[in-house]
């Protein structure tokens, strides 16, 4: 993982990429937010940069997305790393139609968002064969997996994805554990002290790096 320090001012991505900020909220300098996923563990606030969005605009959003909380106050960045390049990993760079056979002209029967993980499976003709399965839908075996195979455009995919951490606080009063609905999930919020920590899900188990 390739890691850099501020200032990110000058920024300069790559062509084509998929950026994230992970939001690291402190109260009182002694406790960090974190919230329950109904499913997948202990996270931290984070979310993808929205195509022409700035990083603070997107951070202070998905703040305010995961944890109700709005009155919070940037205090810096910390950094940016590049996540590591599964050898067959790429994301959707925009929204785009998967098609039947690496032809415009082919069937159209699926679409897959911008930000999207999908497995590359072949090349052909300006086109990348790819594989999607819903990975949220695999941690609750109630319910079988969603999974996509098709063709999509090859500009429409990247192989590169770039976190920019950020350093926020918060200083009014919450309630010892409170919940926000999010993207068809119930997350319960909590503070934990920094100097007992419970365990975050992996990757997101590494980010603390950027803030100790």
């Amino acid at each position: 993982m390739r890691i850099a320090q501020p200032p990110a001012t000058s920024r300069q991505p790559p062509a084509t990429m998929i950026e994230k900020v992970v939001a690291f909220v402190t109260r009182a300098e002694r406790e960090l937010l974190l919230f329950q996923h109904p499913t997948a563990g202990i996270q931290l606030p984070a979310g993808t940069v929205e195509a022409g969005e700035g990083l603070e605009t997107a951070v202070l959003r998905e703040t305010a997305e995961e944890t109700g909380l709005t009155a919070v106050t940037i205090q810096r960045c910390l950094g940016w790393a590049d996540d590591p390049r599964p050898p067959d990993g790429m994301w959707v760079d925009r929204d785009t139609a998967v098609y039947a056979k690496p032809d415009p002209a082919s069937h159209h029967w699926a679409a897959l968002p911008r930000r999207q993980y999908v497995t590359r499976l072949a090349a052909e003709n300006g086109f990348i064969q790819v594989s999607y399965v819903d990975n949220d839908e695999l941690r609750d075996h109630r319910y079988a997996p969603c999974q996509i195979t098709g063709w999509v455009p090859q500009d429409a995919l990247t192989r590169t994805r770039r976190r920019h951490f950020y350093h926020l606080t918060f200083s009014g009063h919450t309630p010892e554990r409170w919940q926000v609905q999010t993207d068809g999930h119930t997350f319960t919020l909590f503070w934990a002290s920094l100097n007992a920590l419970p365990s975050l899900i992996s990757p997101q188990d590494t980010w603390l790096a950027h803030f100790r």
